[in-house]
């Protein structure tokens, strides 16, 4: 039986996931805090929901997409949230990126319900989920995860089942360490370009074939030459995952001291009012320490 897919959370990435469940056959329904972004879904085929527990009512499989911990717990546990909704044999999706420690002790509390949890947090940014192509790193049953697998088959194409529940969060967390860190490194190096006299673009091409190639490079490079700060992730957002990073970090005592800097490059775009900007903003973090604009423009 095809499963009924709930869909909570349809700002910059839950849309076009829903989107892709619905174009992949699935029945739909969503539901969003501010409703007319869920209500611009009708005309994708997505039925729309005027509460957390009619959503919890309908779908056999829910997916949360917000922001952080707390309002994953509150739109879960909250009043009148999904878990008092939600069947007995139905799954909750998490695909937020939030606390793996968190994630662990709510999956328990809804297995005492009888609801199944997957925590399943995306990479790939906006780009990704408009396309169908997010890497999706995921955690709990197995048996679960393979029940799940065709709606994870409409949203992304690299799908991994890392381990038990709070597996997939700290995989993603593993994910925003690596990305933080190349993306704070690639406006270093635009910036240094910039201060020689480079051609910014042809810099980027031609340092892309070779072991300094990234996606980060090749993708958001060209976009901090050519000014172009629209978000496929949020500043705000990627410091909420440098937060979640740094706070487990120090509770094992590992240093981890690049990503430290990628977070206070971010802080200083957030005090120049851009943390609804892209990522890629933090080439102005550099550009203001170093006095040099990394700026080429198109053509």
């Amino acid at each position: 039986m095809a499963e009924t897919v709930g869909v909570v959370g349809t700002g910059i990435m839950g849309a076009p996931m829903a989107r892709n469940l619905a174009k992949a056959g699935f029945e739909v329904i969503v539901y969003n805090r501010t409703l007319s972004r869920a209500e611009a879904l009708r005309e994708d085929g997505c039925a729309v929901a005027g509460s957390l527990a009619e959503i919890g009512q309908a779908a056999s499989v829910v997916i949360t997409m917000v922001p952080d911990t707390p309002d994953v717990l509150a739109v879960v546990e909250g009043e009148g949230g999904l878990a008092g909704a939600m069947r007995e044999g139905s799954v909750l999706i998490d695909m937020s990126t939030i606390s793996p420690a968190e994630t662990r002790a709510l999956a328990g509390r809804l297995a005492e319900r009888g609801i199944a949890m997957l925590d399943a947090p995306v990479s790939g940014g906006s780009w990704g989920a408009q396309q169908g192509t997010l890497t999706i790193m995921a955690g709990g049953e197995p048996e679960t995860f393979e029940r799940c697998l065709p709606v994870f088959e409409a949203m992304g194409k690299s799908i991994t089942l890392m381990g038990p529940s709070g597996m997939g969060q700290t995989t993603k967390l593993v994910n925003q360490i690596l990305v933080a860190g190349t993306c704070a490194a690639v406006a270093e190096a635009l910036v240094f370009a910039a201060s020689q006299g480079a051609d910014l673009l042809k810099t980027v091409e031609a340092v892309s074939g070779g072991a300094a190639g990234s996606w980060q490079l090749s993708n958001l490079g060209p976009r901090m030459a050519q000014r172009d700060f629209a978000p496929g992730f949020m500043v705000k957002l990627q410091q909420k995952d440098l937060r979640l990073i740094l706070e487990a970090a120090q509770e094992q005592h590992v240093p981890l001291a690049v990503t430290g800097l990628a977070r206070q490059y971010l802080t200083a775009v957030e005090a120049m009012g851009g943390g609804d900007e892209g990522t890629q903003a933090v080439v102005k973090a550099v550009e203001a320490l170093a006095g040099v604009e990394a700026r080429q423009d198109a053509g």
